[in-house]
């Protein structure tokens, strides 16, 4: 399937890009978000007379996603959970909880915007976090992970 990109997707391309993807991604992922649309000549003739709105769209994006990076870059967020003596938590932190700690401390974060490579947080102590807010702007922030009394 032939799309047209009407922002710029990791590994994909950038706005304005005509890419074929498979059937699937399109029609189930990329189409209903109103990140793409078909590549037919009509969609294409739409698409280049707005062009200029939606780069501008994007960069307002960026610069909002720049703002919020610039609040959170070394916050440090205390979650506590319940832990065992040897330090390994009963449970798990996950981007969940992350994002709604985040969240209740001023932060709008959603929770598919954290990134945890490791997995969700299983012991005490502290760990680096990263957060996406936009493709090119990330932001890294420290968790700690302390008992619950």
């Amino acid at each position: 399937m032939q799309v047209i990109l009407l922002e710029r997707i990791a590994n994909l391309g950038d706005l304005g890009d005509i890419v074929n993807v498979k059937d699937g991604f399109g029609r189930n992922f990329l189409l209903p978000q109103g990140k793409a649309k078909r590549a037919t000549e009509s969609n294409k003739a739409e698409f280049e007379a707005r062009r200029a709105e939606l780069e501008k769209q994007q960069a307002a994006l960026l610069k909002a996603a720049e703002k919020r990076a610039k609040d959170i870059t070394g916050f440090t967020l205390e979650v506590k959970q319940k832990a065992g003596v040897d330090g390994k938590l009963f449970g798990s932190v996950t981007n969940f909880d992350i994002a709604e700690a985040l969240t209740a401390a001023g932060h709008k974060v959603e929770k598919a915007e954290i990134r945890m490579p490791d997995g969700p947080l299983k012991t005490l102590g502290e760990h680096n976090v990263t957060v996406v807010l936009h493709h090119e702007v990330t932001a890294d922030i420290n968790v700690v992970v302390s008992a619950e009394e």
